[in-house]
């Protein structure tokens, strides 16, 4: 059985980030990680506070949550060592290689190459560019589900304009040689297109050593952010190359200072010359931005910085290690690279038959292990992501579930019976009080709230020479809770309001 091994900060920061996994197998974040408790505060304060509309107008508030959106972009330029001016923020990954297709300077009869292991969406993308004269074309992988540089070199012609890929494939979880890959494109004056989604979070990366042209990232994977963001670095040396996309005013400098004093002039008209700076940012939607999302991806990528990508891959590296071992054991075939530098969080293995892997796939989540099931050109079976919040009982728990569903009896070649729940009784009763105290913290946390809202009103009415309570008002608070909760929400009411009275 696995052994802690990691600093006790490290340790403390996680267990207290995630509270609901601490006894709970969730080795599934290649497909969606799960959400810091910091994250998912800062859009419940955020949602929370648009009902008091906090700021003096509509216009103000606006201003307000532009500002809130904007401090994502230094967090994820710390992240990749880039500048805020290079990050332009988006919904996800699939939002930023959209961006990144609609930009880049491509003529018909310019080829694309992608490796034949990358994710559907990369060549549902840019296949899209045929009816514009661009071919796509894969490079194959090896016998070893590698995609090398040599394999790249061996298909460029005069016509490959860009080598897009996955900085970590999704199925296997191969790390490729960005380094070398970036050097080759640069010598060949080729865009070098990188789809981050599956390597940022879980390993380092500096685009200042390792130079790409263009880089999405996805924040509901290894980020760890709540809703559909992510971002999009631009290379400066690159952007004046690029086409600027079509979008909204946020993207424009306004003819004021602020928008919000563009709109007291009356000589502003919709058909005038618009200035767009040449920070990433003005290759945004430039409307309306995903703003809970927003503060969910800063509050996420602050605890990314704090813990420090080097730590989060150490650790990732000795899960990895442990996984790969205890698979050796049971005779299964590792499908993921052994080289330590081509390896990422992702661990793939398989049973040797798809229809197999799948079968295990669903015994592991009966016993309370989430992995997946991924295969793409032939290569791939049941995926387990290791993140910064799994421990080596994770892996225990998923490698003692697997030797189960092996030693059960098959007919046909399947097994038979139904797997036995791993958790006993009293496991449960500890993850399920984990979610209460998480749950405890968020009351506490609203009761604070609402205490300081009670305040400000007892102030304003202070202020305008009204009496220090409106008996009318607490009856309906009392009302409200009665009827959702009946005598026990009367009680709470009352006892809120006793709280809340306080002293101004």
């Amino acid at each position: 059985m696995g052994e802690e091994y990691v600093s006790d900060d490290f340790t403390a920061c996680v267990r207290r980030e995630f509270p609901a996994l601490a006894h709970k197998a969730y080795l599934d974040t290649a497909c969606i990680g799960v959400a810091p408790l910091r994250a998912v505060r800062a859009v419940t304060d955020l949602a929370q506070g648009m009902q008091y509309c906090p700021a003096e107008s509509g216009t103000a508030m606006h201003g307000r949550l532009n500002e809130l959106r904007a401090q994502a972009r230094p967090l994820a330029a710390r992240l990749i060592g880039a500048e805020a001016s290079d990050i332009a923020l988006t919904e996800s990954a699939t939002h930023g290689l959209k961006i990144a297709l609609e930009s880049l300077p491509l003529r018909a009869g310019d080829q694309v190459l992608i490796p034949d292991l990358e994710f559907i969406q990369m060549g549902v993308m840019w296949q899209q560019l045929k009816d514009r004269g661009i071919t796509v074309r894969t490079v194959p992988h090896d016998e070893a589900g590698r995609i090398g540089v040599d394999a790249v070199r061996a298909e460029l012609t005069r016509d490959v304009k860009v080598v897009a890929l996955s900085s970590v494939q999704w199925t296997n979880g191969y790390r490729a040689d960005l380094a070398a890959l970036s050097e080759l494109c640069r010598r060949r004056d080729i865009w070098l297109v990188v789809d981050a989604a599956q390597h940022l979070g879980a390993l380092p990366l500096n685009v200042r050593r390792t130079p790409v042209d263009i880089l999405v990232c996805g924040g509901h994977k290894w980020l760890c952010s709540p809703f559909g963001t992510g971002f999009l670095y631009l290379d400066p040396a690159a952007r004046p190359r690029l086409r600027r996309p079509l979008a909204g005013f946020f993207a424009a400098e306004p003819p004021a200072r602020t928008w919000g004093e563009a709109f007291l002039r009356p000589d502003l008209t919709p058909l005038q010359d618009y200035e767009f700076s040449e920070d990433a940012y003005a290759w945004e939607t430039g409307g309306t931005g995903n703003y809970p999302g927003a503060v969910g991806l800063s509050a996420a990528l602050s605890l990314l910085l704090e813990l420090r990508p080097q730590r989060v891959e150490a650790h990732l590296r000795t899960l990895t290690d442990y996984l790969t071992e205890g698979l050796d054991r049971l005779r299964l075939t590792v499908v993921s690279p052994r080289d330590p530098r081509h390896r990422s969080g992702i661990i793939t293995f398989t049973t040797g038959r798809p229809s197999a892997d799948a079968a295990l796939m669903g015994s592991l989540l009966a016993a309370g292990v989430a992995v997946s099931v991924r295969f793409t050109s032939g290569v791939g079976g049941v995926r387990v992501s290791c993140h910064l919040y799994n421990t080596l009982r994770d892996l225990d728990a998923l490698l003692e579930a697997t030797e189960d569903w092996q030693r059960r009896p098959r007919r046909n070649g399947r097994p038979t019976g139904h797997p036995q729940p791993r958790r006993s009784a009293a496991a449960q009763v500890v993850r399920q009080r984990a979610l209460i105290d998480a749950l405890d913290d968020d009351l506490m946390g609203l009761i604070t709230a609402r205490d300081g809202v009670s305040r400000g009103i007892r102030r304003s009415r202070f202020e305008g020479a009204m009496s220090r309570t409106d008996l009318a008002r607490e009856r309906e608070v009392v009302e409200r809770f009665h009827h959702r909760l009946g005598q026990n929400g009367t009680r709470l009411a009352l006892e809120l309001l006793r709280m809340c009275r306080g002293d101004t």
